[in-house]
């Protein structure tokens, strides 16, 4: 978490000791002015300068919820580059003013005193609210780069804190410190942090289609280095450099780099030629104290706590305005009656956003509701088993379009509400709906995929008998490995194989006697045979057995009923399965060949989205380009395995490839997932 932490914690240290040295002149000035009855307003100042700041963050975190997944990468993106052009400016900023900080919030002091009351408060405001807005955006971009919140805002709660500290000990004169050397180290690192989130930005700004070039890499180092392993972790979370970045990421990373960190450089030399006094900020604090003051007038009638209270509330006021509208258009949900008499009955044009909808059946069977696009038939939102009666919620992000509801009783009628418009809003991806028939081309044409394979299975299964009967066991093993492999690359097809599967492929984890249990037949019971010693005879019936079920299942397996459905499901439960047993050693027997059969797995998988891809295509393009270059990525690094000698054991594989290939199969398991729900069949359609 640490390394999430670093960045918020440089620039809480470095924001909050700006602040806070700021509020220490204020503080020492007045008392040096002898007017330290006018503390309380530049406390009020600092308070409203934080609730600002406060609300500035709620106000991002509200809205950005509040966004399709596109919007949010938009958002987020264009705020990263923000967040970098503050603290850039920032930067320069305090190594320009650093000299004549002092000077200049003195000469804002006496005049505040001069005018009263309320300019003492203003002067505060502004003097501390413009760090703590430029903390708020920067943190809020580092939570958001992050994925979680915790180790960013336990690296500013202790930036802050120790920044506190180190401004008490420098009023107090407890302390002394080089703090212009402070900023410039600081500077520094912040120039290299931001130069992490401008890259992180554009990668948004690519993601949510603003911005092209999102598939053309400059390097993609995830087949070599493990993104979960901790130094790429490290590197991640304080540069925000990770193993694959795009041709338009490095070219900005590397240009601000090299250009702003040039100019700050330059800056610095220039500024040698100062006189030491004038660019040492150790006693800034102290120079406050020895300036001479004039008396203020005398404070108006007007009541002391008013202006406070109004500089403290109004900003929490707002924020919470705006994110009252944010949930109300989010939680102020409409319920709708699902039925085929009153199907949409109570939907009314939603404001564009988050909407959740509470969807009730009045009528008297179990439903199916679906947002719709009326004309294009695309699917917004959808609950299934809707009983009679209940309500559930549904939620939909709303754009600019036509929306009306889909109800689809079972066993009735699919009725479809009025439709409404919607204008105001930004484009809201719909999943075009996958029908009853959409899915029976890409059947048939695996079902032929399947046939064939068993047909060759069967050939190769009698081989292996035959080398057994002959006592070969030296071709047996090699014969095996053919056989296996032929029958893991068919992983789309278990779910119709039955008991059969089990008995051809089963593990004997669970036999009550495990690989010595009569109950342990098939490929890995041969495995175990064939690598343990036992002789032909003792394995005859194995062979026997397991040639005998191949035939059985290739006389079966054209009669059996084959789920469309099971298609999209399995592209992503094969390479599960890979990980699971193969990529763990579970199904192991003794040949160490678990990598030859995750790449027979790999095989099928490929085959699956071959046929696949036109329906894919038609819904999210970009997913078979992720998964296309996941599927190499992990390819490559199983075929790394074999060598000249055959293949590596998964336990003699090196750590370092053994945590890559898990890394990488995990990473191509996330970019598989998405498949069933977007071909997921649909009685909307």
């Amino acid at each position: 978490m640490w390394d999430e932490a670093f960045p918020s914690f440089l620039i809480g240290l470095r924001e909050g000791l700006e602040a806070g040295l700021i509020v220490s002149i204020l503080v020492a000035t007045l008392v040096r002015f002898d007017r330290k009855g006018r503390l309380p307003q530049v406390w009020t100042g600092v308070a409203a300068a934080v609730a600002v700041s406060l609300s500035f963050g709620a106000v991002l975190t509200f809205t950005a919820a509040n966004l399709s997944g596109h919007a949010q990468e938009a958002f987020g993106g264009v705020l990263s580059l923000i967040a970098v052009g503050f603290v850039t400016a920032m930067v320069f900023w305090m190594r320009r003013s650093a000299r004549s900080l002092s000077a200049e919030i003195r000469s804002k002091v006496e005049a505040s005193l001069a005018l009263g009351a309320g300019a003492l408060v203003l002067t505060s405001f502004l003097a501390v609210a413009r760090e703590g807005l430029e903390t708020s955006l920067f943190l809020w971009t580092n939570v958001r780069t992050a994925g979680e919140s915790t180790g960013p805002l336990i690296g500013a709660a202790v930036g802050l804190v120790l920044a506190a500290g180190l401004c008490w000990g420098l009023y107090r004169r407890a302390l002394t410190m080089n703090l212009t050397r402070f900023f410039t180290v600081t500077g520094a690192g912040l120039i290299v942090i931001a130069a992490g989130v401008l890259g992180y930005g554009l990668r948004d700004l690519q993601e949510s289609g603003l911005v092209g070039g999102s598939t053309s890499y400059a390097f993609d180092l995830s087949g070599h280095l493990d993104a979960q392993s901790w130094y790429a972790t490290l590197v991640q979370g304080t540069l925000n450099l990770t193993v694959t970045m795009t041709v338009l990421q490095v070219v900005a990373y590397v240009a601000y780099l090299c250009i702003v960190m040039t100019l700050f450089l330059q800056g610095l030399r220039a500024g040698q030629a100062a006189p030491a006094a004038e660019r040492s900020a150790e006693t800034t604090a102290e120079k406050a104290a020895a300036a001479a003051g004039t008396p203020a007038p005398a404070a108006s009638g007007r009541p002391r706590w008013v202006l406070p209270a109004a500089l403290v509330a109004v900003p929490a006021v707002v924020a919470g305005a705006v994110i009252a509208v944010s949930d109300g258009k989010k939680d102020s949900a409409s319920t709708v009656a699902v039925s085929e008499q009153e199907c949409g009955k109570g939907f009314t044009s939603p404001l564009p956003g988050q909407q959740v909808f509470q969807m009730r059946n009045t009528g008297d069977k179990v439903s199916e509701v679906y947002l719709v696009n009326p004309g294009t038939g695309a699917v917004y939102g959808e609950v299934e088993g809707l009983a009679p009666g209940t309500t559930r919620a549904l939620t939909a992000t709303i754009g600019t379009g036509d929306y009306a509801w889909r109800c689809v009783p079972t066993g009735g009628k699919s009725v479809t509400s009025a439709s409404v418009h919607v204008s105001g809003g930004t484009e809201v991806k719909a999943v075009k709906p996958v029908g009853d028939g959409d899915l029976d081309a890409p059947l048939a044409s695996y079902k032929d995929y399947v046939v064939q394979g068993l047909a060759t299975l069967m050939t190769q299964s009698q081989k292996l008998q035959a080398d057994i009967h002959g006592g070969d066991l030296a071709t047996a093993r090699a014969d095996w490995l053919t056989a296996h492999l032929r029958y893991a690359s068919l992983g789309a097809a278990y779910g119709t194989f039955a008991d059969l599967d089990g008995k051809i492929d089963g593990r004997a984890d669970g036999l009550p006697d495990k690989t010595a249990d009569p109950g342990f037949t098939g490929f890995l019971r041969l495995e175990y045979g064939l690598w343990h010693g036992q002789s032909a005879a003792d394995l005859t019936p194995v062979a026997d057995g397991l040639a005998r079920d191949v035939a059985t299942l290739v006389h079966d397996f054209p009669t059996q009923d084959f789920d469309p459905a099971d298609l999209p499901l399995r592209a992503h439960e094969i390479l599960e399965n890979t990980l699971r047993f193969e990529l763990t050693g579970d199904t192991d027997m003794g040949s160490g060949t678990g990598l030859a059969t995750a790449q027979a797995n790999l095989a099928g998988t490929q085959e699956l989205l071959t046929l696949l891809q036109p329906l894919l295509d038609e819904r999210d393009p970009q997913v078979l380009v992720r998964v296309n270059a996941g599927m190499k990525r992990v390819g490559d690094l199983v075929a790394a395995a074999r060598t000249a000698d055959g293949w590596t054991p998964l336990d003699k594989l090196p750590a370092d490839a053994r945590r890559q290939l898990d890394g990488a199969t995990g990473q191509l398991l996330e970019d598989l997932s998405p498949i069933p729900a977007l071909l997921e069949i649909r009685k909307a359609a």
